[in-house]
């Protein structure tokens, strides 16, 4: 993610939780950037809130208080999103018949790679082992599986062990696009 985003930058959380996630973001896009958070539970988007403002960065950060799967309803839609982040699951300390779902997760990852910047990054942390947390591994794992591999490089299990509960990483990285044009300067230019 540090390497991914810069100040002036727009980047995502799309599952708030705790905040963690959200500080670490408003702090690498700088004062002109803009982070844009979701969460469907009132105590993730205040515990976020505080941490934010005790940290003296919330205004960087606009939190919503909605579903991941309804972003496309407030970003911008010209403005490309360099950064996203996905912690699946519950809400550490929450409520844990709170969870995510396989059918808005896969929305979310479908509007928001629609939307990601060439180079950009979108991680996603899958927690398999509670309650449908098997079903939305296993979503996510076949989404990523399914992706163009000339458009996006995927880090992914290639399967799922069922008895194997422990959390994993998925990322998806939009290929950067070389026009005719810079390619053919590039090349003059190593010469």
């Amino acid at each position: 993610m540090r390497s991914r985003l810069r100040p002036g930058d727009t980047a995502l959380d799309a599952t708030v939780g705790n905040g963690h996630d959200t500080l670490f973001l408003a702090a690498l896009v700088g004062e002109t950037g803009r982070v844009i958070g979701f969460d469907i539970q009132t105590e993730a988007i205040d515990a976020t809130r505080r941490r934010l403002e005790e940290a003296g960065l919330g205004a960087r950060v606009a939190l919503h208080w909605r579903s991941h799967d309804s972003l496309a309803e407030v970003l911008v839609p010209d403005r490309k999103v360099h950064v996203a982040m996905f912690n699946l699951g519950y809400l550490p300390g929450g409520d844990k018949t709170v969870i995510t779902r396989p059918e808005t997760t896969i929305h979310a990852l479908t509007e928001i790679l629609d939307r990601l910047a060439d180079g950009g990054l979108v991680t996603v942390v899958v927690y398999p082992g509670h309650p449908g947390g098997d079903a939305e591994a296993r979503a996510v794992v076949e989404f990523a599986g399914s992706l163009d591999r000339g458009i996006f490089t995927i880090v992914c299990p290639d399967a799922l062990d069922p008895a194997d509960h422990r959390p994993f990483l998925v990322v998806i990285e939009r290929r950067e696009s070389v026009s005719p044009r810079k390619g053919a300067k590039d090349r003059k230019n190593s010469h």
